[in-house]
């Protein structure tokens, strides 16, 4: 409503005043970091901008060139990068503080040195690394508590000791962990870690195949997606697990190729984001779903480099 303002005998009508409120970030995005080339394991971090899904690369790059890690932020404050390999298994916590995206070390680290994990996180409280391979498969979560960036364990495991799974969270409720391999099988089954005890339990719906080598994003407070991996062949099937019933369904959308080894990040409210990855050889593609009516649109921005083996996570805003 304009306000009426007297100046003399005369009425000047004064425009209502508009400011942005502190908690809006309006360069909200996705975050695509290492991976591995033909050549390489690479140190760049690609960003999503939502607002138009344009590509750009942070001048912050991780610590060193590193393939096989995860990703998980707590949005509107920071992203993480945690584990992998650059020759060597990785103990060591990259983190990128949004939004001047500038990259620091955490002191903490994981508990052992690790590869191929999966990470998720309960933003504004703490994000989680499972699983992994740290000379052989491992089925122990370690905790970072955002306030102070500091490592706890978890006393509940995973169901299984495994590596190559796929993670996703219900900010506030509980998160994910979906797929993996044990020593001897590809595993359907999904572990939920409910916030803020972090008790474990067993989904009774599982993934449609027992797979490996998937990746998880959440449109949080409505489901989450499981897309991709390996179950003896490449798959391009997205499952969803619909909150807070945890129930399952498969999309009828797929990923644009069937390929193992990518990562997925997700706007919350609006699309995910499944990226890299190889289905014949390794990919730059990034394909979009839309939450909506859970529809598939493939980018015209690509990652800088063809890689798979890379990690995901996003700032969706203070949630």
């Amino acid at each position: 409503m304009l306000a009426d303002i007297g100046v003399g005998t005369a009425l000047v009508q004064r425009p209502p005043t508009f400011t942005v409120p502190a908690f809006v970030n309006l360069s909200i995005a996705g975050y695509f970091g290492g991976g591995e080339n033909t050549t390489v394991n690479l140190s760049g971090i690609d960003k999503i901008t939502f607002a138009a899904d344009t590509k750009t690369t942070l001048s912050a790059t991780l610590t060193t060139g590193r393939s096989q890690l995860a990703g998980m932020a707590n949005s509107g404050v920071a992203g993480y990068f945690g584990g992998g390999t650059d020759g060597a298994n990785i103990s060591g916590i990259d983190k990128i503080t949004f939004p001047a995206d500038s990259k620091t070390t955490l002191s903490a680290t994981l508990t052992t040195a690790r590869v191929f994990l999966a990470g998720m996180a309960n933003s504004g409280v703490a994000g989680y690394f499972g699983g992994g391979n740290d000379g052989a498969r491992t089925n122990g979560i370690d905790k970072i508590t955002f306030a102070a960036d500091t490592k706890t364990t978890l006393s509940a495991t995973l169901t299984d000791a495994l590596w190559r799974a796929g993670a996703m969270a219900n900010s506030g409720v509980a998160g994910y962990f979906g797929g993996g391999e044990s020593a001897t099988v590809n595993l359907s089954q999904i572990d939920k870690i409910t916030f803020p005890a972090d008790t474990k339990t067993t989904l009774s719906p599982t993934l449609t195949t027992g797979r490996a080598k998937l990746a998880g994003m959440a449109n949080s407070g409505v489901a989450g997606y499981f897309g991709g991996g390996d179950d003896g062949a490449n798959i391009s099937g997205i499952d969803k697990i619909t909150f807070p019933a945890d129930t399952k369904s498969t999309l009828s959308a797929t990923l644009t190729t069937a390929r193992t080894f990518l990562a997925g990040m997700a706007n919350k409210g609006v699309a995910g984001y499944f990226g890299g990855g190889f289905d014949s050889a390794r990919t730059d593609e990034i394909d979009k779903i839309t939450f909506s009516a859970d529809t598939k649109t493939t980018l015209t921005a690509k990652l800088t480099d063809a890689r798979w083996r890379l990690a995901a996570m996003a700032d969706s805003g203070v949630l």
